[in-house]
């Protein structure tokens, strides 16, 4: 028999609080900032959706757009195959594996606002071991002016810090797919691509859309990286969404910053419902079979 009771809300109700209070409380103040003219917090003056209209139709969004996009795009070609390469060639069941694993977490302790700093140390042309290495190559010191050199900086930046997250949660996944399936796949002579395709991404699709989406999110809104590298520059080539927006807020525009902001959650927002359709189109069959 079926227990109906709601018993079980009672532990999810300090969450759900919890929530409500850092999540949706300060979503709905920054809506409703979104439609005034704020000069002070107390002095505001009723514009309706003007705020929304400027920033659709002006340039400077869709730059930021685009950029962010690109920036995106980016990170999830580099860093999602190079996690699923790296999380292959760790061996299961060898006792140094939790040595490894640790060692590949540990960018992941580094807090965001030391990594601009300490990256940027290791450039440094004078005292910086990268920036003494790479100045053979080629490396300008006065790489900051030059737009391709300061995207490689982020990129190598952003794929030191999160790739470890892509390989422990693929490593994780790997870890499940039973040695029969392994077995079988070595008497039928199946290569490596054979095995990867038939055997190991199979069991990779969910955490490599929960991959993909945590990335997304976090490499489309970046700016505590992001802005200490170049703030935004040279010529605007790292202004970012969440870059720009900080501009806004430095300069006290509450009702178009609010705004922007509340495009980006929508955007964002939008990005997670069609991976959430992905992930149930995934389900589906998995679930048809079960029954």
């Amino acid at each position: 028999m079926k227990d109906h009771s709601n018993t079980g809300w009672i532990f999810v109700l300090p969450a759900a609080l919890l929530l409500g209070l850092v999540g949706v409380i300060p979503l709905v103040t920054v809506i409703n900032y979104s439609f005034f003219e704020i000069f002070i917090l107390d002095q505001r003056f009723w514009v309706g959706t003007e705020w929304y209209g400027d920033i659709i139709r002006s340039g400077r969004f869709w730059s930021s757009f685009g950029r962010s996009a690109l920036f995106s795009a980016l990170v999830l070609c580099i860093q999602i195959p190079l996690g699923i390469a790296i999380a292959l060639c760790i061996p299961r069941n060898q006792f140094w594996v939790g040595l490894a694993l640790a060692g590949i977490a540990l960018p992941l302790l580094v807090p965001w606002n030391m990594i601009p700093s300490l990256w940027l140390s290791l450039l440094n042309p004078g005292t910086g071991i990268l920036g003494r290495i790479m100045a053979d190559y080629g490396w300008t010191t006065d790489w900051k002016l030059s737009a391709v050199q300061t995207w490689a900086v982020l990129l190598a930046m952003d794929t030191w810090h999160w790739t470890s997250l892509v390989v422990i949660l693929c490593y994780s996944a790997l870890t499940t797919i039973p040695s029969a399936y392994y077995q079988a796949a070595n008497i039928d002579g199946a290569g490596p691509w054979q095995v990867f395709r038939h055997i190991q991404l199979p069991k990779l699709q969910h955490v490599l859309l929960m991959a993909v989406l945590l990335r997304f999110m976090d490499s489309f809104m970046i700016y505590t990286e992001a802005f200490p590298i170049n703030a935004g520059g040279p010529d605007g080539a790292t202004m970012f969404l969440a870059v720009d927006l900080g501009e806004d807020i430095k300069a006290f525009n509450y009702g178009p910053s609010a705004a922007r902001s509340v495009l980006y959650f929508l955007i964002v927002l939008t990005v997670a419902w069609v991976f959430m359709k992905r992930q149930n189109q995934i389900d589906a069959p998995e679930t048809r079979e079960g029954h």
